[in-house]
């Protein structure tokens, strides 16, 4: 038993200009397809029949890659996949900068990753600042969306997920041309990538503008406040969150999920991925991993008056690990398979866990604690694990409302885990997990002036 502790992309500098210029190679994209889809209905009628080379029964059948956030660029293991995923080198990728306060800036670093990569990337100028037209403009601009249209790949990057909702449905809640543009592109078979607010937006209701995690706990959410509609790209009866375990959020996507009537949600750990192929094989890729979380069988007591679960589940998927979105199994990757003895089963006879300290900690919302404590409580003698949530500062002065968090190790849990990249990397199936509200007597302490 192992002992374990606790391509380059030229910005213009003035916006103006680079506006301009964007507008006229846009224009001349625009009439150059023009052109040779006259030339291909006079000269070859079967290219009239363009909307049927992909089979309907495969439409809507591209790819996802859901970043956590905070995702490196020097990692290419991200934009190498992008890009095969789009079709491989040339392959042309819209950048949106949407979200973010420095378009051009933040769109020029992903466009420089994508290229570096071997993709022609180029910036969709719909935005809230720098660029020429609003996006309410931008956004039914034929020079603009035509060429978006014909793209193989469309990438999101992060900022505030709002601005990308605003910016793609109208005023009434309904589809402008370019988000019809991103659909094709995402039913013709390409990949739709997004990062931070652009993972956000990746299921059909979002963390729209929430509070903290425990503040979104003991509060609640509503509808067009913390949570709104997303873009809903993944399978309509799951939900996406990111920065998940670094921030501690887990708990806040259970609360939207609960309110919201999800069975699944799955949450994206920063500088690490999740790719979607066939809407329903994952792959997970980068430093971390993502945390799967069913509700199927869970149970909410209203009566409480405050935020509570019996029988939720989390899966913990690790780099290398997949996954499928309809049957919920889960395959380890090669380096956890290669080794039998790396295998955690406590069904099996040779399951002798060593761990004997107590399993609890003051703050589960801390960073990657939920992922600590599950990996340490399958490895310990004890099935159960705690774990509490609350204002330490409010406590130190006086009683405070918190959460509990009980983890337990049960007959359907099992786990796998692999030293092969420098620590203790577990993949963890199964955990039960039971939220209740509780009060923490304070002051918890006196300090000694």
């Amino acid at each position: 038993m192992r002992c374990r502790c606790f391509g380059s992309f030229s910005i213009f500098r003035s916006p103006k200009i680079f506006a301009e210029a964007t507008e006229v190679s846009l224009r001349i994209r625009f009439w150059r397809s023009i052109l040779l889809g006259l030339l291909c209905f006079f000269a070859v009628p079967v290219c009239g029949l363009a909307e049927d080379v992909v089979p309907k029964e495969t439409r809507g059948r591209g790819s996802l890659v859901i970043i956590g956030g905070s995702e490196r660029f020097n990692q290419h293991e991200y934009w190498d996949e992008i890009v095969e995923l789009a079709g491989g080198p040339g392959s042309r990728i819209a950048v949106f900068p949407t979200a973010s306060g420095e378009p051009v800036k933040k769109g020029g670093w992903v466009i420089s990753a994508l290229n570096k990569a071997g993709a022609d990337a180029f910036l969709v100028p719909v935005a809230w600042k720098v660029v020429a037209k609003t996006p309410q403009e931008a956004v039914s601009d034929p020079d603009l969306v035509e060429p978006v249209r014909e793209a193989t790949g469309v990438f999101l990057i992060g900022g505030e997920q709002d601005k990308i909702v605003k910016a793609l449905f109208t005023p009434e809640g309904q589809h402008t041309p370019m988000l019809e543009a991103i659909w094709e592109v995402y039913r013709k078979g390409g990949v739709i990538a997004g990062t931070s607010a652009g993972a956000a937006v990746m299921s059909r209701v979002m963390y729209r503008d929430a509070e903290s995690v425990l503040d979104t706990m003991q509060k609640g959410v509503r509808w067009g406040k913390e949570i709104d509609r997303g873009l809903g790209f993944i399978q309509d009866d799951w939900f996406v969150d990111q920065h998940l375990l670094i921030r501690g959020r887990f708990a806040r996507t259970l609360v939207a999920m609960q309110n919201q009537g999800f069975k699944y949600g799955i949450g994206v750990d920063e500088n690490s991925a999740i790719i979607v192929t066939n809407e329903k094989d994952v792959r997970v890729i980068g430093y971390k991993g993502a945390l799967v979380m069913d509700l199927s069988r869970a149970e909410h007591d209203a009566s409480l008056g405050r935020f509570n679960l019996k029988n939720a589940r989390l899966t913990y998927l690790d780099r290398g690990d997949r996954f499928d979105l309809k049957t919920l199994e889960v395959i380890p990757s090669q380096e956890k398979l290669d080794d039998e003895k790396l295998k955690l089963d406590p069904k099996s006879p040779d399951y002798k866990p060593e761990l004997r300290r107590p399993l609890f900690v003051n703050d589960i919302l801390s960073n990657t604690t939920v992922i600590d404590l599950m990996g340490t409580l399958m490895e310990s003698v004890n099935p159960v694990a705690t774990g509490l949530a609350f204002d330490g500062l409010a406590a130190r002065k006086g009683p405070v409302d918190g959460f509990e968090f009980k983890f337990t190790r049960d007959n359907d849990s099992i786990a796998w885990y692999t030293e092969l990249f420098g620590g203790d990397d577990y993949t963890i199936v199964n955990v039960r997990l039971d939220i209740r509200p509780i009060r923490i007597n304070g002051p918890l302490y006196d300090r000694e002036e």
